[in-house]
């Protein structure tokens, strides 16, 4: 590629470096071997995490650049380096958690370790350093933020927390008027939104793993043409992530797990993030004639999936072209194992049940006009054996059911559906 990290070096952290590229608009990102906690406080260097912490880096962002997210994220470079969109960074730490674990227990001391939240959990805290913001001396580095809405303290302020301290009970230490993005409130929100999503994707990808991803961190900027980008890094740091109950990220660093075996999961965490990506999977759309036409549209739209190549539609009847329906629906699944059928059914339902006796794929089937006739629906409910076709009548339902069984294999799809579940649910403990 021609680009060489080292030609001019922007600036250092911890665990990383970041170089010039090779035009203005680009950076290279650079793991370093170091492994820190407690902000610096414990330090050690250990031999090819660098490496580890990219190709995990890497795996990660590919997978979310797939989704459509806005990542920094161009290319791997080698094995320590990845290029990346030059961006402003915005001095927010921004935290997601699905479960209480680490400095969250410190502030909310009733919620008991590994409390699960069905409605995820949202944190911002600003990035500071020596203790100081501004003109302003801090009694702690990484103070957590709420926005607006503070009694007493004004909509359009920022209230700085310490993030050690039981937050209950707690006044802010210091009010912001002026903050990071106070001026571009949709970006906030904008950040909300990623964060959320990229949680999802990845809590996705860490089930199908077979692991549990509990909580997550990261960081935004602003690139060269002005849009919001998700930055930095996302590797093995940056997450807490479970395997039978043991946490197999820096966790174990922090609590003082011997440096080989933190070297174990780091390399097992990098093997493993290298199978995230997304199935080829198909949603089939089936019905007799183009008259019955097909009333899906709108639950499509709802998902976003309506003009991938997720979904295929065919129309032919299996009462009259029984040898070309066996042969369509064969060769379809044949082509993309992992299918979902959802047939659209008349008069009566022949087709779903005889469909389902042909493949391994599950198939729902939706009655047209079961309202008419309410009878009808006893053909797709009462099935000879070894046809196991679902029945839904209200066709959302019967792609959103679709949508779910495709999900459980799906990060993208998964996040997609999950989103909108999360806006509706709640926790039980109020934080």
């Amino acid at each position: 590629m021609g680009v060489i990290g080292g030609s001019k070096l922007l600036t250092e952290g911890k665990t990383k470096k970041i170089w010039e590229g090779e035009t203005r608009e680009q950076v290279v990102v650079e793991s370093k071997n170091d492994l820190t906690a407690g902000d610096g406080a414990k330090h050690d260097i250990v031999v090819g995490k660098a490496s580890l912490s990219n190709r995990t880096a890497s795996n990660v962002f590919r997978l979310l650049k797939a989704c459509g997210l806005p990542v920094a994220f161009i290319e791997e470079i080698d094995e320590i380096r990845f290029l990346a969109e030059q961006c402003d960074m915005i001095p927010y730490e921004v935290v997601v958690r699905r479960e209480a674990h680490g400095s969250f227990l410190k502030r909310q001391p009733e919620v008991p370790k590994g409390h699960l939240f069905p409605h995820l959990i949202l944190e911002y805290f600003l990035k500071t350093s020596g203790k100081l913001w501004k003109d302003n001396v801090l009694p702690k580095d990484d103070p957590m933020v709420r926005f607006g809405g503070e009694e007493d303290f004004g909509d359009e302020n920022a209230s700085l927390y310490l993030p050690d301290q039981p937050i209950r009970g707690q006044t802010p230490f210091l009010i912001l008027k002026d903050f990071p993005l106070r001026k571009s409130q949709e970006k906030l929100k904008n950040i909300d939104d990623i964060a959320i999503k990229t949680f999802l994707i990845l809590e996705k990808a860490w089930q199908i793993a077979g692991k549990r991803l509990v909580d997550l961190k990261m960081e935004f900027g602003i690139n060269a043409g002005g849009y919001l980008r998700l930055a930095d890094v996302i590797d093995n740091d940056s997450w807490r992530v479970l395997d039978d109950g043991k946490y197999i990220d820096k966790q174990l660093y922090r609590e003082g797990a011997d440096l080989y075996e933190v070297t174990a999961k780091y390399q097992m965490v990098a093997k493993l993030t290298e199978n995230f990506g997304l199935p080829i999977q198909r949603l089939i759309l089936w019905c007799a004639s183009k008259s019955d036409g097909l009333p899906f549209g709108e639950a499509l739209e709802a998902y976003k999936v309506e003009e991938s190549c997720l979904v295929k539609a065919v129309t032919c009847s299996l009462h009259k072209e029984p040898v070309r329906a066996y042969e369509e629906i064969i060769k379809l699944v044949q082509d993309v194992p992992d299918s979902v059928v959802i047939v659209y059914v008349g008069r009566s339902n022949g087709a779903g049940p005889t469909l389902s006796a042909q493949i391994s794929a599950p198939v729902i089937t939706v009655p047209a006009i079961w309202k008419d006739f309410p009878e009808d629906v006893w053909s797709s409910l009462r099935t000879p054996s070894e046809t196991p076709v679902a029945t839904i009548l209200d066709p959302k339902n019967a792609v959103l059911m679709a949508l779910q069984i495709l999900a459980m294999r799906n990060p993208w799809l998964y996040a997609k559906i999950r989103i909108k579940q999360e806006k509706r649910l709640c926790n039980i403990i109020r934080i």
